[in-house]
């Protein structure tokens, strides 16, 4: 009797990955989804703010404080969530992190004092922590080839700081800001019930019982992790930081309507977001460090035409005096956020492959160290913003501090990466 052929087991567990892909991709949809409602959550301050600031007579560094305050929960939390994600499963940890908001969601509409907002803020922010949940749960379901592009894909949730700019001026002016948390609560807790309904879990997934919490962090110790930091605390800080502050800076600067300066500010939150999953697969491609090198440089030169205030000056001609304007109209304004905005969400992906190439077997506890890195970064930068609008007076002086922090990573990326890599002789990398 003829041998049977090698080849034809292998049918078996190919009737296996049709159910599987088809899982893979309900996970990553329906996570997408809850990440882009948390997310929209997580920036409620950027508009509301506006009001309320209004409302309480806030300076520029309490509005800060204020907007910020979720995004230090979201940002403190994102190492033990990533942590419990690779111990029980995202599936588990996620739903309830997003339940867990909601009640805190509901009572914002409730708040009077400016420490209401301060503690209710705290617990809202809970939802930006959701990102340490997915990165890793929807990486795993995903072959090492394509976690870049899934991983983009998921962070394209980030666009729901746009969707916030969207949907909460319309419900101020249409309804007061009370209304916007109770409709987000409302959302959120849909959001819960679909999560649950259409997401998977599967064992393999996780981190074995007998891996301590001290085995998964040593990781840590690795000085990469913190260059990792310091990428991740401007492509997602400054995105985050930005997104809280841009609709206000549009009403200061140019003197617009608040729904009209959503709609503008919306054109840096939604590239921002949304091209996070093409950042992904260039990721994928190219590499993450190629990507990350010229995300940095591309902000270098935005943020660098963005720092300068709008100035008038006058000059002593052989005609005489003569006067001159230099500044950006909303115009050259908004075009250059929009292409920071492209930027940045290429660099949030390039960053996350950084860590899916280099620690695949604890993607949860480096993302939630790393996202914990970007998370301070948006929560000290709207602060900071304050801060310097107080002292200096120039609206600007934002992106110059950013323009700053982009050097650090450019120097750091420089002496680490670019200057040890070959571009000459056998060990050229293709």
């Amino acid at each position: 009797m003829p041998a049977i052929p090698a080849s034809i087991p292998r049918v078996a567990p190919r009737a296996d990955s049709a159910p599987r892909s088809g899982q893979a991709l309900s996970v990553l949809v329906v996570s997408t989804l809850a990440f882009t409602v948390c997310f929209m959550v997580w920036m409620m301050f950027g508009v509301i703010g506006i009001p309320i600031k209004k409302a309480l007579n806030l300076n520029a560094t309490e509005f800060g404080l204020l907007t910020a305050m979720p995004v230090l929960t979201g940002s403190l939390i994102r190492v033990p969530l990533g942590i419990w994600t690779d111990r029980f499963g995202g599936r588990i940890v996620m739903a309830v992190l997003m339940a867990c908001t909601v009640p805190a969601i509901w009572l914002m509409a409730y708040a009077t004092a400016y420490w209401h907002f301060l503690v209710i803020g705290l617990f809202v922010g809970l939802a930006g922590g959701s990102f340490s949940v997915g990165t890793p749960y929807v990486a795993r379901w995903f072959p090492k080839n394509k976690q870049g592009f899934a991983m983009g894909v998921y962070g394209a949730g980030n666009s729901g700081a746009a969707v916030n700019k969207f949907i909460a001026p319309a419900l101020v002016v249409g309804f007061g800001w009370a209304v916007v948390p109770q409709v987000y609560a409302a959302v959120m807790l849909g959001t819960v019930v679909l999560f649950w309904m259409f997401s998977h879990s599967d064992p393999k997934h996780l981190v074995p019982s007998n891996v301590t919490f001290g085995q998964q962090l040593k990781a840590l110790k690795d000085p990469k992790v913190l260059k990792y930091c310091q990428y991740y605390s401007i492509v997602f800080g400054g995105y985050v930081a930005l997104s809280l502050w841009m609709v206000q800076y549009y009403v200061g600067e140019f003197g617009l309507d608040i729904r009209v300066a959503a709609l503008l500010a919306a054109c840096f939150s939604l590239p921002g977001g949304v091209l996070r999953a093409v950042g992904g697969w260039l990721s994928d491609k190219y590499g993450a460090h190629s990507v990350t090198w010229w995300v940095m440089w591309v902000s270098w030169v935005c943020l660098f035409l963005l720092s300068y205030p709008q100035t008038d000056f006058t000059v002593l001609t052989v005609n005489g005096a003569r006067s001159f304007h230099i500044g950006l109209n909303v115009y050259g304004f908004t075009a250059l956020m929009f292409a920071l905005g492209v930027a940045f969400a290429f660099g949030k992906a390039s960053v996350f492959k950084y860590i899916s190439d280099e620690y695949p077997s604890n993607i949860g506890a480096i993302s939630g160290i790393v996202g914990l890195a970007g998370g301070l970064g948006g929560f000290v930068l709207p602060i900071l913003f304050g801060a310097l609008v107080d002292l200096t007076g120039i609206r600007s002086s934002a992106f110059m501090l950013m323009y700053g922090v982009v050097w650090v990573s450019l120097i750091w990326m420089y002496f680490t990466e670019v200057r040890r890599t070959e571009v000459m002789g056998r060990h050229v990398p293709a």
